[in-house]
């Protein structure tokens, strides 16, 4: 996707009335609503409005044209106010051909607009997406306002000049399309064709042919005075801080991030990745930055990736791997030699539906379990979790300091939500990051005594020592070693001590990460809405507007998956309730009730979609209706578990 930059000085940062429109680009996978979704994307966010995207597309190559099983949308929310998620349900929505229409129209807003490509709803792509009779003529759309008009065919006529076949000509009529959304919401067309110029450089009837469509669409919405929701909408900027913002997605923060945390530890990078849906971008993002001292590498496979990756830790640079829950299966036993060899790496696991092939291009957050107990033996490792594409960033430069100063494998959990999606983010004054580089021990042992590998300091963390240091020549691998020594050592007793070292060095990961906050409301009440991941959006907003009706929610949104902060067992104790809404069966609300013995409520979903804030805002209602001052008090955590008992700084000792 095309990135927009956007200067807002401090004349720029002032309050404007509240407005946002959700609009949905719907059609075949050859449509290219994708790359219009992407490029409306950049010219809202040059305009000032705050944003967030959702693309939503098919795994298949190619399905058959015309089929609802190609069907490929894409969704933006923009406003003058705070945007958190990408909209429930659309305001707009535009169908390029019935397919389009039938996966789609359930979701628009009653009352909310259908613009069609009347062109294509002929018998043949009728049947093809399962209707009986064309719905643009049948009354069965009377709940919503339809504008039907021949697409395909003014495409066709804007294009003429240039002496383009229908097939090609055809292909321009996302751009058309693209031109009227532009008119729609007054947007500036001039980014777009000077993107346009840039693309097909090398074939300038190809760009003229576009521009064309785009001026083409965008005239007609200025001419054709349709009425009704037919007109043009100004949104005003959204208030910000005075910066320099430009749109990323969370594979794109993922790669600044992790160059940002190398640069900040003083350390090279290699890369070692294997292409699968959703992760590969980051392997795109980072081969383009070589100039920031990062090597990519595309392996034959995950274990290859992996393995280069722990190789390059070895020789002293910062070894990077990421890839998606096949893959990450894939990688699980050489997760395991990273941490029985103590070496820093860093994997980022950009989660999709599963289990095996799943949903390739859906999102889920079904990967839990696997970052926190997926290896074999006791093989503990520090887990985060983004929240949002911006805050991908941080968590990535968080990921490399925890992996080079305790010397461990880091993974960091996103999702293909987080992956693809896209929202403006302040570029940070990295002045305001403190570095922590690294020191390789280059220290000889004393006259008479061996290298040990295994020394450590005061996070437990072991020596990093670059092969070929004089006088350090050492052996590290997959076999127990000496506690003492580092040489093999099969000891029964050994292996306990190195066991419990290996899990206290993760748990002391806690004493360097910030106390848990309450990202919205107080310490203390009646329910707490915990999340994690690319939950935050509809989370943050259920519980605004339900803080707004005066109901007694806050919303915590854990970063720090493993370990988890110090004081978070306290914290959720003060509540009456916990709900736990994620894109899984449940996996962090066990992790909670068995660190914490609190009795968190699982609010899941499994469909491959994010969460709406409806959804949220209805759990929260039931919750609370089940959730009386006096059924408050019956839940307890001693009386839900009579061995619970708090120790003298809130901990739970049984």
């Amino acid at each position: 996707m095309a990135t927009a930059t956007h200067l807002v000085t401090e004349d720029a940062e002032q309050a404007t009335p509240l407005e946002a429109m959700v609009v949905r680009f719907a059609g075949d996978s050859g449509d290219g609503m994708q790359l219009t979704g992407g490029q409306f994307t950049l010219s809202t966010a040059l305009t000032g409005n705050d944003l967030a995207t959702f693309p939503d597309f098919p795994a298949e190559i190619r399905a058959p044209q015309g089929t609802t099983f190609g069907v490929s949308a894409f969704q933006i929310n923009f406003g003058s106010s705070a945007i958190e998620t990408a909209g429930d349900s659309p305001d707009v929505l535009i169908a390029m051909n019935p397919a389009a229409l039938k996966t789609n129209v359930a979701d628009l807003k009653p009352g909310g607009l259908i613009i069609a490509d009347q062109g294509e709803f002929g018998a043949r792509n009728l049947a093809k997406a399962g209707y009986e009779a064309n719905p643009l003529e049948d009354g069965s759309l009377a709940r919503w306002q339809v504008m039907a008009f021949n697409i395909s065919q003014l495409t066709l006529d804007a294009v003429k000049p240039f002496g383009l076949g229908n097939k090609e000509a055809l292909r321009c009529k996302n751009m058309w399309t693209l031109g009227l959304a532009l008119w729609m919401f007054d947007r500036d067309r001039t980014p777009i064709e000077e993107w346009l110029k840039t693309k097909f450089a090398k074939n300038p009837v190809l760009a003229e042919s576009n521009i064309a469509a785009l001026n083409a669409g965008h005239a007609y919405g200025e001419t054709a005075e349709i009425g009704g929701q037919f007109h043009q909408h100004h949104i005003d900027p959204a208030p910000a801080e005075p910066g320099l913002y430009r749109t990323v997605t969370g594979a794109e923060s993922i790669s600044l991030g992790l160059v940002a945390g190398t640069q900040l530890a003083g350390l090279p990078m290699f890369f070692g990745g294997y292409p699968i849906t959703p992760a590969s971008a980051i392997l795109h993002h980072l081969s383009r930055l070589k100039e920031y001292g990062v090597t990519t590498f595309q392996a034959e496979d995950e274990i290859a990736a992996i393995g280069s990756a722990i190789g390059a830790s070895f020789a002293g640079s910062l070894g990077v791997t990421s890839s998606s829950g096949p893959g990450i299966a894939l990688k699980g036993e050489a997760m395991g030699l990273a941490i029985m060899t103590e070496l820093p790496l860093v994997i980022v696991n950009s989660q999709r539906g599963g289990p095996s092939t799943g949903l390739p291009t859906k999102t889920e957050q079904s990967d839990l379990y696997q970052a926190v107990y997926g290896r074999n033996g006791d093989a503990p490792m520090p887990v985060l979790a983004a929240r949002s594409p911006a805050d991908a960033f941080d968590c990535a430069i968080e990921a490399v300091r925890i992996a080079v100063q305790y010397m461990t494998p880091v993974m960091l959990l996103t999702d293909g939500y987080i992956a693809n999606a896209a929202e403006p983010w302040k570029v940070p004054d990295m002045g305001g990051y403190a570095p922590f580089p690294v020191q390789f021990h280059d220290e000889a042992p004393a006259e008479g005594e061996a290298v040990n590998p295994y020394a450590r300091d005061g996070k437990r963390a072991r020596v990093w020592i670059k092969p070929g240091t004089p006088n350090l020549t050492h052996r590290i691998g997959g076999i127990e070693k000496n506690v003492g020594t580092g040489h093999i050592d099969y000891d029964p007793a050994n292996h306990q001590a190195m066991t419990e070292m290996r899990a206290n060095k993760v748990l002391g990961v806690a004493e360097s990460i910030p106390a848990q906050d309450v990202c919205l409301g107080e310490e203390g009440g009646r329910l707490a809405v915990v999340g994690w991941g690319s939950t935050y959006g509809p989370i943050h907003q259920a519980v605004r507007r339900m803080r707004s009706r005066g109901l007694d929610v806050a919303h915590i949104h854990i970063r720090h998956i493993w370990p988890m902060p110090k004081n978070l067992g306290a914290l959720l104790r003060s509540y009456d309730r916990v709900i736990v809404p994620e894109m899984n069966t449940g996996q962090l609300k066990t992790l909670l009730r068995d660190q914490f013995l609190v009795d968190a409520r699982p609010v899941n979903k499994v469909s491959g979609q994010p969460f709406k804030i409806a959804e949220i805002e209805a759990a929260i209602e039931e919750t609370l209706q089940d959730c009386s001052p006096a059924k408050a008090g019956a839940q307890s955590p001693a009386q839900l578990d009579p061995g619970f008992r708090r120790g003298a700084e809130g901990d739970v000792a049984l």
